[in-house]
């Protein structure tokens, strides 16, 4: 039986928002609400937080210990590298990728992706930021496949910092898949990525309304309270949003 990992990479510095993935919100750290959305995710075996050796994430190790999610420390620049270390360590067969910066996740959409990738037996499968909201973003794809690329690129920065860019830049070697968003979640122009003050305040403000009544919220939520509140887009609309990632 396969064995599939979610790897959840956090630390605590950032340039914008230091400390951001354990700030509060409904009484609990960021990055509990990020993995209580992860062990949602119907196929995930196992969730795991891959965090620095540097002591200022300290404190995402203990998150982790205290709440009973394993947890691998390597490189902070070398992202590619502990991503790898951590699936090899708990030994995952496919590693589901996903960054501490996308607390609102949607465990129904990873589920579909997830389900796509199996059945067209595909080398990489992403819900991906062009087609759905930022900061919603999650990708699969085998061990093996990443053991390849770590093989192939020893070097190059961009490489280990953005894991799996060799996999879905080469899509004439591996199979790509992108799973397609239904009309009502086509919704590239929003952004709920947690990088920023303004970003936290938005995501702070769908928690503490949603999940009182709903833990497990999904982005259809999300989408029709901004809908009966527009004013909340505003709050981080003037945020300068990275280019979306396959």
């Amino acid at each position: 039986m396969s064995k599939i990992v979610a790897i959840i990479e956090a630390r605590m510095t950032s340039s914008r928002l230091p400390g951001k993935v354990l700030l509060p919100v409904c009484d609990k750290p960021m990055l509990e609400l990020l993995i209580e959305r992860v062990r949602r995710i119907p196929q995930v075996d196992e969730v795991v937080v891959a965090t620095t050796w540097n002591d200022s994430d300290d404190p995402v190790h203990a998150l982790a210990a205290a709440i009973g999610v394993s947890c691998y420390r390597g490189s902070e620049n070398d992202v590619l590298g502990r991503v790898l270390g951590a699936a090899k360590t708990f030994r995952a067969d496919y590693i589901v990728e996903i960054t501490g910066d996308c607390p609102l996740l949607d465990p129904g959409l990873a589920e579909q992706c997830i389900d796509d990738f199996f059945r067209l037996k595909v080398d990489y499968g992403v819900v991906s930021a062009a087609d759905f909201p930022s900061g919603t973003a999650i990708q699969i794809f085998p061990t093996a496949v990443l053991s390849e690329v770590d093989r192939e690129f020893p070097d190059n920065p961009a490489e280990r910092e953005h894991v799996s860019l060799p996999i879905y830049s080469q899509p004439e070697r591996y199979k790509v898949y992108r799973l397609e968003a239904d009309e009502d979640v086509n919704r590239p122009d929003l952004r709920f990525d947690l990088d920023t003050p303004e970003d936290f305040e938005l995501i702070r403000t769908i928690f503490e309304t949603l999940y009182p009544g709903k833990p497990d919220f999904r982005m259809q939520d999300v989408i029709d309270l901004l809908s009966r509140r527009p004013e909340l887009s505003l709050i981080n609309a003037d945020i300068q949003q990275k280019k979306a990632e396959l």
